[in-house]
């Protein structure tokens, strides 16, 4: 015989214990998301929203810019070709390496050097440290002390988080950024567009030359690397894109030779053009 008290006793019991606490919550959240204190909503929102996660740009931690970066680099393996060649990737690597070990600042991020298999002269970096060499450039460096200037100025991009800054503006300027933040999806694709197509603005490259000239030199590379490299590509007709804004490489060199004649550098690590040319053809073909 079937006990319809038990039983309606019982469903009373799961009602309050269930029901009650979800309404509790719908109101919390209804509450939290209509409040000014925005980072309530923010914390909240990629729990109750499955597969959402909003990005507040201008105030990212470095776990959450690894974590863009980590996406965007899975959407540029997609349209980029990552070499496999694991002897010449160990070699940027090793080089990274010692460029970011001698280094002071924004050590708060791990660093991911890879190649990628394509002539044209060009590197770029995206967000949490994840830096990215054409072989075009790396045959078109004379020695190792060019190649790691080159690898130092796109770590100086990460380190002053001009790719975040840029994809805030383009965000707000496009409309898409919301008072909670940026949606995950929308931030990966504005921030691959912007690696691989956009340049960047003349302050950023200035910074990023100035950054990348002292991790050379406190990495113990001649100095003279990053001009002669960038004196190389100055004549040339397809400019690389982190030449390819204001301003011109021109003024660029100029700037780096004032910077080197207030803090010169009696290194002369990596100038072996030899050596250099011998190990990257043996990588390479």
């Amino acid at each position: 015989m079937i006990n319809w008290n038990g039983l309606l006793k019982s469903y009373r019991l799961w009602r309050r214990r269930l029901v009650y606490p979800v309404i509790s919550l719908l109101v919390a959240v209804s509450l939290c998301l209509t409040t000014p204190v925005q980072t309530q909503a923010i914390e909240l929102l990629p729990f109750l929203l499955r597969g959402v996660q909003v990005f507040q740009l201008s105030n990212l931690s470095p776990r959450q810019e690894f974590d863009l970066g980590t996406q965007m680099n899975d959407q540029l393996r997609q349209e980029v070709r990552i070499s496999r060649n694991q002897q010449l990737t160990s070699y940027i690597q090793s080089i990274g390496r010692r460029l970011v070990e001698n280094s002071s600042d924004r050590r708060d991020i791990p660093y991911t050097f890879q190649v990628v298999e394509d002539k044209s002269v060009n590197a770029f970096a995206t967000t949490g440290g994840y830096v990215y060499i054409n072989t075009g450039l790396i045959e078109t460096a004379e020695n190792e002390a060019e190649l790691a200037s080159v690898m130092g100025h796109e770590i100086g991009h990460i380190k002053g988080r001009h790719l975040v800054n840029q994809m805030r503006q383009s965000a707000i300027a496009s409309g898409v950024a919301t008072a909670a933040g940026l949606d995950r999806n929308k931030a990966v694709g504005i921030g691959v567009d912007l690696a691989l197509n956009r340049p960047r603005s003349r302050k950023d490259e200035y910074d990023a030359d100035n950054i990348g000239l002292r991790l050379l030199t406190d990495a113990g590379y001649a100095q003279s690397g990053i001009v002669s490299f960038m004196k190389k590509l100055e004549g040339r007709s397809s400019v690389p894109t982190f030449l390819s804004t204001h301003p011109g490489a021109s003024d660029r060199v100029k700037s780096l030779e004032r910077q080197i004649q207030l803090q010169p550098s009696n290194n002369n690590y990596g100038l072996d053009k030899a050596a250099y040319k011998a190990r990257v053809r043996s990588m390479l073909y």
